[in-house]
């Protein structure tokens, strides 16, 4: 079974945000970047293939050289290899065809991508790829076990979970669930080292459509202080939760 991968290179959710140029651009400097915990999650399911079912595992980026330390550490926690595509990550459409692409010449079994990337939080990429590429979609997924080309898999829905049987090939898109976050991994030692000798292929972009494009950012407005009432004062309680924040 060959394991496609799918990786977004995120801002650490610590690190602080700022935009340059008239709030056109987003300013890269001082930040630390992660894997897309989402797809962490996918790339952990991944390995356990790879270890119980001898599947190969091979993790894809699109973005600049920039991405590729995010990469090493998928090689370092146990994927065999890694592509990028040599292209800014302008939109979910541009990203899901070069994806595609690459799915298309690996021809590969399974794709796993994390539901949504903690960056702009799209949530399209997954879907668009599966449709590009005519596989069944499984979005939310919470879980997922794989015997021949016969695939069990649940997922999230308001309420509960939902339990689903098809076949290879699939597209997925993962969150928490499909491993726990005490699963994931830690590269160790061992796994930086040989990393660095796994190979990391660097693919120039195919010709696809840029379909959106970012305007402006704009940063949440600050929370204003708390104010704090006397539990005796109901009545100025009352007062300004219907005249101010206008919510009874």
């Amino acid at each position: 079974m060959k394991i496609l991968v799918c990786i977004s290179h995120v801002p650490d959710t610590t690190s602080k945000i700022n935009f340059v140029n008239g709030d056109t651009e987003f300013d890269a400097n001082g930040v630390q970047y992660v894997i897309n915990p989402n797809d962490e999650f996918g790339l952990t399911r991944a390995i356990w293939f790879q270890e119980q079912q001898g599947a190969k595992v091979t993790v894809v980026n699109v973005g600049g050289p920039e991405t590729e330390p995010t990469l090493r550490k998928a090689l370092a926690i146990g994927a065999d290899d890694a592509i990028r595509v040599n292209a800014k990550a302008t939109d979910g459409f541009f990203v899901a065809e070069q994806l595609a692409n690459v799915a298309k010449q690996g021809s590969y079994d399974l794709i796993i991508c994390g539901k949504e990337s903690l960056d702009y939080n799209g949530g399209m990429v997954p879907g668009m790829l599966a449709g590009l590429l005519g596989f069944d979609f499984v979005n939310a997924c919470i879980d997922l076990t794989i015997e021949g080309t016969t695939v069990k898999s649940a997922r999230e829905i308001d309420g509960g979970k939902e339990l689903m049987q098809g076949v290879l090939p699939l597209v997925v898109g993962g969150q928490k669930g499909l491993v726990e976050e005490k699963d994931l991994r830690i590269p160790n030692m061992r796994g930086i080292m040989t990393a660095r000798t796994k190979p990391l292929q660097v693919i120039e972009p195919a010709s696809a459509t840029e379909a959106t494009s970012s305007v402006q950012f704009e940063k949440p407005a600050p929370k204003s202080a708390v104010q704090l009432i006397a539990p005796d004062n109901l009545d100025e309680l009352v007062r300004l939760l219907h005249n101010e924040a206008k919510v009874i």
